[in-house]
């Protein structure tokens, strides 16, 4: 427990947020090689094989069987980037010892606090030790949790050789947060027969199946004139978006939906002027039947708010 708290320690305080606004290059922020390289090196220290960084900023390494018997090779992965929703840089953990079950306060600003009023889950971890953020950054369990119990269980079969195991490969990779890192990720050089993503979850829970996932941005240009003027002639951009944001049913969005329930989420809204609005949508559905309607309907509102309010090119640019 001491190695992987120490390990958990040193890798959250690496800032490797990623940025959703970036799409032309991979890894987004250059701050995930800081960590990609250590991890490369702790890689050759503990005795991994075939330590590889590429260029994209993922981190292979393999451990080979030690059994007589011909088994499958199993292959186990995090992600190296953290949100890109909040401050990643000057992390400081609260290591809460023998938790009594009670609120946890926080730095962040006057009267903050983790309470289990709001997230009764807590509970379930009282008598033992956990670790929060301080309230001024994001903590990063998000994926460094999943790097430190890979990196202490490989360290810890590296050191047991008596244990019997089969061939075991690992891997870390960048810009899970922005979704789109995974695309360079070689299967089939990677050579899992089976593979487990370490990330976040209950102990002891295994999930099998994920949801298909997309991103909408919806942007809209609005027109701005003197509203003594207005009459007409003003487009209210921001109005125009509530629009278009009340076309998407209610009941799906994320805070009505639970299990495996499909929603529309509206992530982010910038900069919120009468002239301009970009609204980022995360849209989610298992069956993918569901997951195709909802891009559907998103693409068919833009198309009648465009038609209701025509794409004039008042400003170099589509309504």
């Amino acid at each position: 427990m001491s190695a992987l708290l120490d390990r958990f320690l040193r890798y959250v305080k690496i800032n490797t947020r990623s940025d959703e606004e970036v799409t032309d290059r991979t890894p987004t922020t250059e701050n995930q090689w800081g960590l990609a390289r250590l991890l490369e090196q702790e890689l050759k220290d503990i005795g991994m094989g075939d330590v590889h960084l590429n260029e994209k900023c993922f981190l292979t390494a393999a451990l080979p069987s030690n059994s007589s018997k011909e088994l499958p090779t199993i292959g186990f992965l995090a992600h190296i980037d953290t949100s890109t929703d909040f401050n990643g840089e000057g992390v400081s953990p609260q290591i809460i010892e023998n938790y009594d079950g009670k609120d946890i306060p926080l730095k962040g600003k006057k009267g903050m606090r983790l309470s289990p009023q709001e997230f009764p889950e807590m509970l379930n971890y009282k008598g033992q030790t956990l670790i929060t953020t301080d309230g001024t950054t994001l903590l990063g369990a998000d994926d460094k949790a999943g790097i430190a119990e890979i990196m202490t269980a490989m360290d810890y079969l590296t050191s047991n050789p008596e244990i019997e195991r089969g061939p075991i490969r690992v891997a870390f990779t960048p810009d899970e947060e922005t979704g789109l890192g995974i695309i360079h990720f070689d299967v089939d050089a990677f050579g899992a027969d089976f593979a487990y993503t370490m990330d976040g979850g209950k102990i002891g829970e295994i999930e099998y199946e994920n949801f298909n996932a997309a991103k909408a941005i919806v942007k809209v240009h609005g027109k701005s004139v003197h509203p003594g003027s207005a009459k007409g002639v003003m487009k209210n951009a921001m109005l125009i978006f509530f629009e278009f944001n009340a076309m998407l049913p209610v009941e799906q969005r994320p805070e009505y939906t639970e299990g495996r329930e499909g929603f529309y989420h509206l992530w982010k809204m910038y900069p919120g002027s009468v002239e301009d609005v970009k609204g980022i949508y995360i849209l989610r559905d298992h069956d993918p039947h569901k997951f195709d309607d909802k891009k559907q309907l998103i693409l068919e509102s833009a198309v009648f708010i465009n038609q209701k309010y025509g794409k004039r090119d008042y400003r170099g640019g589509d309504g």
